[in-house]
């Protein structure tokens, strides 16, 4: 946090996101829990007394269903965006989702802990099998949270399962048995770029990048692009 009380303008950015805290009922415990900005910190902001970094506010606006930049927009006088969502239609439907993510990171926490060395010959495969998994969970969770709008704790427990396969896509790209999806999407990760902005760049259909990343193989052509693709990135 960077201290800078007396600003009316982060006065006004704290109100709007405490507003819409409350609006989505997004608890500050849960915040913390997703390490997304512990209590003391948010108290500061939402009273005024200090500005998030860069970082913290993109967290926030995610969580709080902003699009990004809009925490500093409204510091400098922008426009505080209109009314709650829709409630969730099923809230009960949304409660389930995040229980049983809870239950499945533990499970996928486990597998991960139990893996052998990157060096193992064994590695890459059963590494292969929890990623294979964690991709299925999230596709579930992200369509859970499309309609589940008003319900943030679905938002925050799609970050826990992609933050978790980002980590393990990043343990297996460094691994000696990397996989050329693995090794594209820990290049294109790093570089900040989506799936189809890396598409773009190496010139191929837009969805090859993500069913190389899943898994699927390329034609030698396309391989070679795309591993020529990779040392662009990572040069």
């Amino acid at each position: 946090m960077e201290p800078d009380a007396g600003d009316p303008g982060i006065a006004r950015a704290g109100a709007a996101v405490a507003a819409r805290r409350r609006e989505l009922d997004i608890k500050q415990r849960n915040l913390a829990k997703y390490k997304i900005i512990n209590a003391g910190a948010l108290i500061a902001f939402e009273k005024g007394r200090s500005w998030p970094r860069e970082r913290t506010r993109a967290k926030l606006e995610e969580v709080l269903q902003w699009p990004a930049g809009t925490i500093a927009s409204i510091r400098y006088g922008g426009s505080v965006p209109g009314a709650a969502p829709e409630p969730p239609a099923d809230e009960g439907a949304a409660s389930l989702i995040i229980g049983a993510v809870e239950v499945a990171m533990k499970t996928f926490g486990a597998a991960i802990e139990s893996l052998p060395p990157d060096d193992d010959p064994e590695f890459g495969d059963r590494v292969t099998v929890i990623l294979a998994d964690l991709r299925k969970l999230e596709t579930l969770v992200a369509r859970a949270a499309q309609r589940s709008r008003g319900t943030a704790d679905v938002v925050l427990a799609l970050r826990t399962v992609r933050r978790c396969y980002d980590d393990l896509m990043f343990r297996a790209a460094a691994s000696p048995g990397a996989t050329l999806g693995q090794r594209l999407y820990a290049a294109r990760r790093r570089a900040n770029l989506s799936a189809a902005e890396t598409a773009n760049a190496a010139g191929l259909p837009a969805g090859l990048v993500d069913a190389v990343e899943a898994g699927e193989s390329a034609g030698d052509a396309d391989t070679a692009t795309l591993n020529a693709l990779i040392a662009s990135l990572d040069g």
